[in-house]
């Protein structure tokens, strides 16, 4: 049987809807509400139109209002502590935003290029000491949005060692050394989905579309050993 699948969906709207709503919050000009139904509207609208045209496999969790890179990292809680997260509940969208734009206290984190595109991403910031907790529910509010509207999609990750490697160690060091405390941060999400439903999830990797060194390499076979473990029953696309 063949299979018609898409990696993921442009989010910021056929208008620029989600730029425009964005940009209108920053400003004050609409509140946090409205930023939120603006979302909320495009991500129904998007799950839709894929519907409409014959995809089978429909992505989730490839909506954020920033970008992917720092959706990750406020989602297994790697918020710098300039930012005034005290580390319990769900990072507050505006901490988000204060780590990719900065706020009246404290600088942004540092933008780098994607690969060697035009487009950016805010880059990781992480220490010797640091934990990993998993700090909000967008993958599994998006997929059970997604199941209101009768569509059982697959829900989309940063995968673990590229999200490591796309990041900076502040006192140096390597981010890899950070693989065993962030795992079991996925692998509580890839469970929390498999319960919800889920039947695949998407893992990318993009830095693996380049060479390697060993350690990584050796990296991503351990990481995935226990991915699969933690998770058996789902189905796992990995993309590069």
């Amino acid at each position: 049987m063949v299979l018609s699948a898409n990696l993921g969906f442009p989010r910021i709207g056929a208008k620029r809807e989600l730029k425009k709503a964005t940009e209108s919050y920053w400003a004050g000009d609409i509140d946090q509400a409205e930023l939120i139904r603006v979302g909320a509207e495009l991500r129904a609208l998007h799950w839709q139109q894929q519907k409409a045209a014959g995809i089978d496999h429909i992505p989730s969790n490839d909506f954020t209002f920033y970008d992917q890179v720092l959706a990750t990292s406020v989602l297994v809680g790697a918020v710098p502590a300039r930012y005034g997260w005290n580390g319990q509940g769900d990072v507050p969208l505006d901490t988000f935003f204060a780590m990719a734009r900065g706020n009246k206290t404290t600088g942004a984190m540092e933008m780098t290029k994607w690969f060697d595109t035009n487009y950016h991403y805010i880059v990781p910031e992480f220490s010797a000491d640091q934990t990993f907790k998993l700090a909000g529910d967008k993958p599994f509010a998006y997929f059970e949005e997604a199941k209101k509207l009768g569509i059982v999609t697959r829900p989309v990750l940063l995968g673990p060692v590229s999200f490591l490697l796309l990041g900076k160690m502040k006192d140096g060091g390597d981010a890899l050394t950070l693989l065993d405390r962030l795992l079991p941060v996925y692998e509580h999400i890839l469970k929390k989905l498999n319960e919800q439903g889920a039947q695949w999830v998407q893992l990318d990797e993009p830095c693996f579309a380049l060479d390697q060194k060993p350690a990584a390499r050796t990296a991503f076979q351990m990481a995935y050993q226990r991915l699969t473990a933690a998770a058996s029953e789902l189905k796992m696309l990995l993309a590069t």
